[in-house]
């Protein structure tokens, strides 16, 4: 039999007392039961919302408790509870449910609900894709929205909120439903759940909802994305957006405290010193690429090897210098970017030889990572220079 559904009566319902239907071991979830109670307030994984938290314990030992870590819901409507302890079918339970859990997932979908209504009703589009877990909220739209879309929807959003209106739950007949215009992501049939927004929405859904607009607390998109072919926007509602904000002000008090301004100014304040880091970068890279040069010209040009070993150089650098030391010198050159306790980035080239073989050997040697080709390889190490002369048999080297 189909398991008696307490939360389509109501939301707020967080305990209750029922009887074990069915017991049994969770095939493949080693110390996990699948639990069949003759009725519920657990809502289960459905319509894009994860389940219900909470604990089940006998109604006359408290003490034989198992916490309720899935609850999922087949074909036939039977609700199967994924609990810890095993309980004897016919024994009597007492099952409750985490209420601030349960009331944050009520938040978050009728703001969903709200949204996703507004959308529907300014702009056509439909709510294609839905998620709402324990940390984010996610809806997909088949059509695309403007930022000032977004915000302008997001306000009117908010205003349905204040205006504290009924939020109303329902199993309108087979003859009433003929009448209503409702969303759906999907064709139902048998009873249908409708959820209604007055002005604002009315959709089928089988998810808890909070009695009152006003309970949402508030709604803030969090971002918005192109996704495939339209948009997905992030919210959060109610107390999850009271915590998001309260995170992202700490944030920005830290920043700006760190940067020894206000707030206001913390995101000028943090334009201004990236543009003179870009500066100060762009300088750094100048003079490094002048003394990369400078110490290359110092090297003899009768040399047929040449192998340096430099520190913090940009990898852009020091490809440069491989190939300016290649274009003058017929043998293997090297230049190995890094020091003896972090290790090193290096390239290798050579316009005349198979620079494969000194990559290769500091791979059997030292268990380097890289590769290329015939005329310049790449890669890491972690080796002294001395063991890595050693190993390359080159005569000449020159240290920074």
């Amino acid at each position: 039999m189909a398991t008696k559904k307490l939360f389509d009566a109501d939301a707020y319902l967080c305990e209750f007392d029922a009887e074990v239907v069915a017991c049994e071991k969770a095939e493949g979830k080693e110390g996990i039961y699948k639990l069949v109670l003759e009725e519920t307030a657990f809502f289960p994984e459905a319509g894009g919302q994860s389940p219900d938290k909470g604990i089940i314990h006998l109604a006359e030992d408290k003490e034989k408790a198992a916490e309720v870590v899935d609850v999922q819901i087949d074909k036939e409507n039977i609700i199967y509870h994924y609990v810890d302890k095993e309980f004897e079918k016919g024994s009597k339970v007492h099952g409750i449910l985490d209420f601030e859990h349960r009331y944050s997932h009520m938040q978050q979908h009728t703001g969903e609900h709200i949204y996703s209504g507004l959308v529907n009703k300014l702009k056509g589009y439909n709510n294609v894709g839905f998620h709402l877990s324990d940390s984010i909220v996610t809806m997909d739209y088949d059509g695309v929205l403007t930022m000032d879309e977004v915000r302008s929807i997001e306000k009117m959003a908010n205003d349905c909120i204040y205006k504290n209106l009924d939020v109303l739950c329902e199993f309108p007949s087979e003859e009433e439903l003929k009448n209503i215009k409702y969303r759906s992501k999907k064709e139902l049939s048998g009873d249908i759940r409708i959820v209604t927004i007055p002005g604002y929405d009315v959709c089928a859904c089988c998810a808890p909802h909070v009695h009152k607009t006003g309970e949402v607390g508030i709604l803030k998109v969090m971002s918005c994305e192109n996704y495939k072919g339209g948009v997905r926007l992030s919210i959060l509602c109610g107390s999850r957006a009271l915590e998001a904000f309260s995170n992202k002000q700490d944030s920005l008090s830290e920043v700006a405290h760190i940067l020894e301004c206000s707030q206001e100014s913390a995101a000028e304040n943090t334009r201004r010193i990236m543009n003179e880091v870009s500066r100060l970068k762009g300088e750094l890279a100048a003079a490094r690429t002048e003394l990369m040069n400078s110490k290359i010209e110092a090297v003899e040009k009768s040399l047929e090897n040449v192998i340096m070993f430099t520190e913090a150089v940009p990898a852009n650098i020091i490809r440069n210098a491989v190939n300016k030391l290649v274009a003058e010198h017929a043998g293997i050159c090297a230049i190995f970017n890094g020091n003896d306790e972090e290790g090193y980035q290096y390239i290798i080239g050579s316009a005349q030889k198979d620079v494969r073989e000194a990559g290769n050997l500091l791979k059997e040697k030292f268990n380097a990572r890289g590769g290329g080709s015939p005329k310049m390889v790449q890669g890491s190490v972690q080796a002294g220079s001395s063991q890595i002369k050693e190993v390359l048999g080159i005569t000449y080297h020159i240290t920074e």
